[in-house]
């Protein structure tokens, strides 16, 4: 069984039913179709309208093969390897993304959502993300965007720009790029120490003017009892 469908699968079906003597199993299996799709392709029930495409001009069988094929029924067709092999490239350095046109007016507002909300990212992944330039980053910046007085920061997730999973990446990546903070020296000291102190040293005031209170109080019962006495000294004189 082949591992691929063929391009255009029914314009294929189409003329191998058309120049060919294989089977409806034979051309469902390589078309990856069903065998009643590729009956009623055959009784013109369907792919009404599709032109016939030639999978030898097309590289993707070889005449032998046809040819083999239909002297035995149970060959199956698969896919001619290609000549030349074209690498896919890698999506961490391909350019910035492609977005559809009927998306492409949101971009400013995307691109102001993640000015303003994450202002860690660089413009290179802002590129990345939305699939836009750095000129246009830089007048959203300074608010110079030609349109920029009708922008409204929108989520680029949200418009459909980009993806949670790609944009959480984007974060990450910045915020682990970031700088560590250098120290500053000395810092305030935490609310809860400061205030413990602060009640320690106003129950030590209390506690003194409570003891100079005391000692006030006594002091003066002395005196009155010394001035007592002298007084009644004096009279029995």
């Amino acid at each position: 069984m082949a591992t691929a469908a063929p391009l255009m699968p029914k314009a294929t079906a189409v003329w191998l039913l058309d120049n060919t003597a294989l089977s409806f199993d034979q051309i469902a299996d390589f078309c990856k179709l069903h065998p009643l799709e590729v009956k009623a392709i055959a009784d013109g029930d369907a792919a009404q309208g599709i032109k016939g495409l030639d999978p030898i001009t097309t590289g993707q069988l070889t005449r032998e093969q046809i040819a083999n094929a239909e002297a035995n029924p149970d060959i199956r067709l698969a896919l001619t390897p290609p000549k030349v092999v074209v690498h896919t490239p890698d999506r961490g350095k391909k350019g910035p993304r492609y977005t559809p046109v009927s998306r492409r007016q949101d971009r400013p507002n995307a691109i102001l959502w993640l000015v303003r909300n994450h202002p860690e990212l660089k413009d290179s992944a802002i590129m990345r993300l939305v699939g836009t330039t750095k000129s246009t980053i830089a007048s959203i910046r300074d608010r110079t965007h030609w349109n920029s007085a009708a922008l409204s920061p929108m989520d680029p997730v949200t418009l459909g720009l980009a993806s949670q999973i790609d944009l959480d990446l984007e974060v990450s990546r910045a915020n682990k790029e970031k700088p560590t903070p250098a120290d500053t020296g000395a810092t305030l000291l935490p609310a809860s120490e400061t205030t413990a102190r602060k009640e320690a040293e106003i129950a030590a005031a209390s506690g003194e003017t409570e003891k100079k209170d005391d000692l006030d109080v006594s002091a003066v019962f002395a005196k009155l009892k010394q001035l007592g006495g002298k007084h009644e000294k004096s009279e029995d004189e």
